[in-house]
């Protein structure tokens, strides 16, 4: 049986985002949950050698260098950005536009003004995982949480039921190749604590 490529799909660390949204702001990690990242690092330790993937969002440089400190640098793909909320960017949480009565397939296709749907950062993010699914190595990948419900859509091979998945800071998803028949998800939303 030939190796299949191994990922490791880990939010960055909580944002320092001032109780506004994020999204494509390039917002600070805090790091300061010392226990929570030595975890994680043990048990990305345990699972041997990957190679590192990195948004180039601060954030996600930041939690790569706490995760793998004896690294210098990491490669980055601007595919792996968070999902751009446009007009939303910065704005406060309690002062977003309420959701909740789209149907899922509706939430994944509605754009913020200026900005993207979930249904796009799919599309933007399946290219990269599937050219690393053609690989046979271990690849953990620090990005954010649409990054995560991305992959998890390519892997249950519909976008929106992926919307409904928790993907908490400093949590790791863990996904497998299977050679010619898409991903196994193997853990979602692991955390230290």
């Amino acid at each position: 049986m030939v190796p299949a490529a191994r990922l490791f799909l880990i939010r960055h660390a909580p944002a320092r985002d001032g109780g506004a949204l994020a999204g494509r702001r390039d917002v600070a990690a805090d790091l300061s949950d010392a226990g929570a990242v030595a975890a994680l690092h043990a048990r990305l330790a345990a699972a041997g050698g990957a190679q590192v993937l990195t948004s180039p969002a601060l954030r996600c440089v930041q939690t790569a260098q706490a995760l793998w400190p004896d690294r210098a640098e990491f490669a980055q793909d601007a595919r792996l950005w968070e999902q751009d909320f446009g007009a939303w960017e910065g704005v406060s949480y309690r002062d977003l536009p309420d959701l909740g009565p789209l149907d899922g397939d509706a939430l994944a296709q509605h754009r913020p003004p200026g900005g993207e749907s979930f249904a796009d950062i799919c599309a933007r993010v399946a290219p990269v995982l599937e050219g690393l699914g053609d690989g046979a190595e271990t690849v953990a990948i620090v990005a954010h949480a649409g990054v995560v419900r991305a992959a998890l859509a390519l892997a249950l091979g519909t976008i929106a039921p992926a919307l409904r998945f928790q993907v908490a800071p400093l949590s790791l998803t863990e996904l497998q190749a299977l050679p010619g028949q898409g991903w196994s998800i193997g853990a979602v939303n692991w955390r230290a604590r």
